[in-house]
């Protein structure tokens, strides 16, 4: 799990520049803005404590160039001066239009208990919202004591402050109702941090839509510094997207996929007009935080607005940034919580509306079914980035939420009845006296017409109100540009949602007509123009991109008794290009033999160190227990590294999220049939192109394994020092590797452990190095019976130590399948490989359990090596 995450807002209002001071984080999650309009995240590894404007950039122009293209377009469209020949930079230019009409007194209330640091913090950001005419109340509930009133006396004077002494959240929201000054009300969570636009956006939009009754907005991260916070996240967390959306049933049937009204917002983000409570009712009291069934009170309320047949709208533009719980375990109460309160709705709302009983039934069955258990059947395949026990969590409510509210009802009524002029609790709710499309006199039927020339002043479309469907014929300058139709219940439209729905239905060919891009060039030209606008003149150019000379390099070379190959790979190491600091570390898996200590010699500076327990895993890791860089390169004695080898490969060391680089394998020579056969086999490179594989490329495989295989070899590759003391990564397992039973794979579960840890791994081709490959007929037969028995025993170690049940289809299926084929092939003469060396491999794949079972007991015989300690740190 990659944190922390750096999180803050990119406003293309100006050019992008480099992001420094990231050196405590991971990776930088940006929301990026237009004008304050969201347009959506990007998210960028940290690059040596920094990320260029150019990546970011980049990242913006690939990700998102048509949305931006959107959004200026539809201000430019909604733009009361529009040049008669505009050009495409002019559009950069045009900020989005205010309502000129009188905006209406909002009331924000803040319930909240007992949290006066989140409040404080809070309050402190109300005070910052820009909107003229602003009501803010705090509603106090069930206090345990009197800090919470003190610090809006002391510190928040002209903020007003409520005591609701009935515990439950929806009391609270409900003495908002009944204390609130405005036209609208807002809700916000104590522990959020508003937008300074979020009250305008929200009233601007019931302004300009009368049949608005209620308005979710965007929640987004205030910050993801730890664990929990980053998993919430990955769940979903809190936001609903960056597309504007209208929600109305006019039949007042809603289908039971839309019954889990968590996908139209949160309580965090809510707003309504206050004449909608007289027409549907209040909170219900027996839903929510401070009750048994501790949610729901908000997805209840998003629900009977629908069902009564009033419209609700998801606005992105209208923000507040929520702070996430920190610790592991409020995160999984939360989810159960979260499914206690669904279900606790669903109950609540399927008494209240009998007509929906099987719609809800079916949406508890999906959410039982689709959602937690096929989630945890891939858990238990599989290990993901969300980790079983939270799933457990959330399956749990599923259940224990079908009897709660039945409780809280009671509970409710009984608070009600122990203060005196409470409201009373009865679960049902007021019906409006709303009918579906009543008849008036001014609609007409039919499909209305309507002409517009769009290089003149757009005006809300009123054609719209007199027909159920109006067909709008577009012009600009009278030249025909396009039609749209339009459904809209005969009711009105805003210009913005207006302008909108024309520039995503002719986006292109408004470019085309009114600012004369040529159709077969439009992306390129959008490109060019949004790196032109939003580069700074010195992120222009990549240039030549290093890692810092002050990080540090240990290399490893572990030797068994081969002094010619060693001196040949020494010479090279000591003649490396760098500037930084490398420690060479030869370790000896056979100093009895005294071949070995001679070579060293001739090389001052060369650490020599001995491991007595035979196994190139065990002599990896003594090496790497104490080494002293920061990155740890790993290579063989039989190996021969050009000069610029250590750079190249911990260039990818920049992104901080990258813990392990790989490179390529070359043949240093091909003399023999050997030589070839095993270059044929696949050899230890892989390939002249760079690839960048992630923690969600290891959650992209549901059945088969993991083909960790493919990404390169220890031969030649670069560790993060620090994943040797990860506790999920560890250090090399002594199980697997040259010199034990299983003969290899011990790189292959390395970065195995290391992608399921969520970190990247990158193949670097340019860090090539040239590998002497066996010679004889008889070595390379050892050489793949060894690889056979390590593949093997390398799933088996994932299926027995990590719980992924994928390597079994590798197992039993593909490997079986393929050497199958390969072997009748071979006796009908239609394979490169002979039958022999097939027979080995087949051999050496039915061996890997026990050699597994061996090297399992060997290493409680010998012992494990000690944990590495840090040293580099």
């Amino acid at each position: 799990m990659l944190y922390p995450i750096k999180v803050i807002d990119i406003e293309l209002k100006y050019p992008v520049t480099t992001i420094a001071g990231l050196e405590n984080f991971m990776g930088l999650q940006g929301l990026v803005r237009l004008h304050g309009t969201p347009i959506g995240y990007i998210n960028m590894p940290v690059d040596e404590g920094k990320v260029s404007g150019r990546a970011i950039v980049d990242k913006i122009v690939e990700k998102y160039g048509n949305v931006i293209i959107r959004c200026l377009l539809s201000n430019w469209l909604a733009s009361p001066n529009k040049s008669a020949t505009p050009r495409l930079e002019d559009l950069f230019n045009i900020q989005p239009g205010e309502t000129e009409m009188k905006l209406p007194l909002v009331t924000v209330v803040v319930c909240t208990r007992d949290r006066t640091t989140d409040l404080a913090l809070c309050l402190d950001s109300l005070c910052k919202i820009d909107y003229p005419t602003l009501d803010l109340l705090v509603v106090d509930n069930a206090p345990s004591d009197n800090s919470t009133e003190l610090l809006i006396k002391n510190n928040f004077p002209h903020i007003r402050y409520v005591l609701e002494p009935r515990p439950g959240l929806d009391w609270a929201r409900n003495s908002g109702i009944t204390a609130a000054y405005g036209e609208i009300i807002a809700y916000t969570d104590d522990d959020v941090i508003v937008d300074a636009g979020w009250v305008k956006l929200l009233a601007t939009l019931f302004l300009e839509n009368d049949e608005v009754m209620a308005v979710t907005g965007l929640v987004v991260p205030f910050e993801l510094e730890t664990e929990a916070q980053v998993l919430f996240e990955l769940y979903g967390g809190f936001g609903r997207g960056f597309e504007q959306k209208f929600h109305r049933y006019s039949n007042q049937n809603i289908p039971w996929g839309t019954l889990g009204t968590g996908q139209f917002g949160t309580g965090a983000n809510m707003a309504y007009r206050s004449t909608i409570f007289d027409k549907i009712g209040y909170f219900d009291p027996a839903l929510d935080v401070g009750t048994v069934t501790n949610g729901g009170g908000d997805l209840e309320m998003f629900f009977r607005v629908l069902k009564e047949g009033y419209t609700l709208v998801y606005e992105p533009g209208a923000i507040v940034r929520h702070r996430h719980r920190k610790e592991y375990d409020r995160l999984k109460t939360q989810l159960t919580n979260n499914s206690k309160g669904l279900l606790s709705y669903c109950v609540r709302s399927a008494k209240a509306y009998p007509d929906q009983r099987f719609s809800f039934l079916r949406l508890w069955i999906w959410w039982v079914q689709k959602w937690n258990i096929k989630r945890l059947l891939v858990g238990f395949l599989h290990p993901t980035s969300f980790p079983r026990e939270l799933v457990y969590a959330e399956l749990k409510g599923c259940f224990s939420g079908l009897s709660l509210y039945k409780k809280s009802r009671k509970n409710a009524i009984e608070i009600a009845k122990n203060y005196p002029g409470s409201m009373e609790v009865t679960g049902e709710v007021i019906k409006s006296t709303l009918t579906e499309n009543p008849v008036k006199a001014d609609r007409k039927e039919g499909i209305g017409i309507c002409k517009i020339d769009l290089a003149g002043q757009l005006k809300p479309p009123g054609a719209i109100k007199e027909y159920s469907k109006v067909r709008y014929y577009f012009t600009w300058n009278n030249f025909p540009v396009g039609t749209l139709d339009i459904s809209n219940n005969y009711e009105g439209m805003s210009t913005s949602r207006f302008v909108e729905m024309i520039v995503h239905s002719m986006e292109f060919k408004l470019l085309q007509t009114a600012f004369d891009v040529d159709e077969r060039f439009i992306k390129t030209t959008i490109s060019s123009l949004l790196l032109k606008r939003y580069l700074q003149k010195e992120d222009n150019e990549y240039g030549i991109q290093r890692l810092s000379n002050e990080v540090s390099v240990s290399v490893v070379v572990a030797t068994y008794d081969r002094p010619d190959d060693l001196h040949k790979c020494l010479d090279q190491l000591t003649k490396q290009k760098t500037e930084r600091a490398v420690e060479i570390i030869v370790v000896d898996n056979n100093a009895e033999s005294g071949l070995t200590k001679p070579v060293v010699d001739n090389y001052p500076g060369v650490i020599l160190v001995n491991e007595t327990r035979k196994g190139l895993s065990y002599a990896r890791n003594k090496g790497i227990y104490i080494s002293k860089g920061k990155i740890i390169l790993s290579t063989d004695d039989d190996v021969i590294v050009p000069t610029d080898w250590v750079e190249n490969l911990v260039a990818p060391f920049k992104s901080a999220d990258v813990m392990v680089v790989t490179g390529n394998v070359l043949p240093l020579e091909l003399s023999t049939r050997s030589q070839q056969l095993f270059e044929q086999y696949g050899g230890l490179g892989r390939g002249f192109k760079e690839i960048k594989v992630t923690g969600e490329w290891f959650q992209l495989y549901k059945r088969g394994a993991v083909p960790t295989w493919k990404l390169g070899a220890c031969a030649n590759a670069a560790f993060r020092a620090s994943i040797f003391s990860h506790p999920e990564i560890g250090m090399i397992n002594e199980k697997l590797g040259a010199g034990t039973p299983t003969g290899c794979s011990e790189d292959t579960y390395v970065f195995y452990k290391v992608l399921k840890a969520g970190y990247s791994l990158v193949y670097e081709p340019k860090a090539c190095v040239w590998h002497n490959h066996r010679k004889t007929m008889k070595s390379l037969h050892q050489q793949l019976y060894n690889y056979s028995k390590g593949h093997v025993a390398y799933h088996l170690e994932t299926c027995i130590v990590d719980k992924d049940f994928r390597g079994f289809t590798r197992i039993f299926i593909e490997i079986p399948l393929n050497l199958f084929k390969r072997l009748i092939k071979s006796f009908a003469g239609r394979d490169r490989f002979p039958s022999s060396v097939i027979l080995r491999e087949i051999a050496g794949t039915m061996a890997g359990p026990w050699a597994l079972f061996r090297s399992s007991r060997r290493v409680k015989r010998l012992g494990k090596s000690p944990a590495y300690t840090g040293t580099a740190e």
